[in-house]
């Protein structure tokens, strides 16, 4: 069992953190250098960086707030419960909305993202990583869920693609006597590793290019190196798996309801246009 708790010690050894509008707008000064560059090369990027930057900004200083909220409640473990919820149930309507086309697919996303997300939870709180305090309830949600989404995004809409590019292969493959299974065991695999390769790749280089949050979060806390990558350790199998889950899940409700009950392609598989394009 590895315990984690942030001490009188680790907090002395915390460094005091001075960030105004100066630092601020010296950390903006790289974004406005690739929106300069966008600009000069006719890139068209521009606007979604600025798009993104101003609501990534938003949406922090909302989160700040409302964790201001939560620490001062009276019933902050309730409330940090209910936030979690909130983010569940917004990843969900994220995933339906860039895939609106597969019916079916808000119950197994909901089921995937919450049922992971649950076992993160309990297994963190179970064997004793970390004390069951309302910031660590969000923030943990916040990193397994955050990163289950875009693979569970990529899942769902490189389910639609796969099935409106190989729509002839599917239906040759039907009219020779081959189950649903069968006919589509070349989709599944493709739409799962195309989903997953982002979180895989990630998981392979850590510690060697990239230095994750929690980590660096506990070691900036004053936590003692080890105990730090431990936690890291755990925390990122629990990701990787609850993206694998996720994929998994959304691979093979969609596959299911691509077939109508005379064993024919349903209609969303023929219309990849239908794939949000927000």
């Amino acid at each position: 069992m590895i315990a984690v708790v942030a001490g009188a010690e680790a907090a002395e050894a915390t460094s005091a953190i001075d960030v105004g509008w100066v630092e601020m707008l010296a950390a903006v000064s790289l974004i406005a250098l690739a929106v300069a560059i966008s600009l000069w090369r006719r890139l068209g990027l521009e606007r979604s960086l600025i798009e993104a930057s101003v609501r990534a900004g938003v949406q922090l200083l909302a989160v700040g707030l409302l964790f201001t909220f939560i620490f001062d409640a009276g019933g902050a473990r309730l409330l940090a419960w209910a936030w979690v919820v909130i983010m569940v149930l917004i990843a969900m309507v994220v995933v339906y909305r860039r895939a609106p086309s597969i019916p079916g697919l808000w119950p197994a996303v909901l089921v995937a993202v919450g049922g992971s997300n649950a076992v993160a939870l309990g297994l963190v709180f179970g064997l004793g990583v970390f004390e069951h305090e309302p910031v660590t309830v969000v923030v943990i949600s916040g990193i397994t869920i955050g990163n289950v989404l875009p693979a569970a995004v990529l899942a769902a809409q490189q389910l639609v693609r796969h099935f409106a590019e190989e729509q002839g292969q599917v239906e040759a493959l039907l009219a020779l006597g081959f189950n649903a299974r069968d006919a589509t065991r070349f989709i599944g695999p493709r739409a799962a590793r195309t989903a997953l390769v982002g979180q895989i790749e990630r998981t392979r280089v850590v510690g060697l290019i990239a230095l994750p949050g929690a980590m660096t979060g506990l070691l900036l806390a004053g936590v003692d190196p080890i105990d730090a990558v431990l936690v890291q350790i755990i925390v990122m199998y629990l990701i990787l798996g609850a993206a694998a889950v996720a994929v998994t899940a959304i691979v093979w409700v969609g596959s299911r309801q691509a077939f109508t009950p005379d064993m024919r392609l349903a209609d969303w598989t023929r219309d990849p246009e239908r794939l949000a394009a927000d």
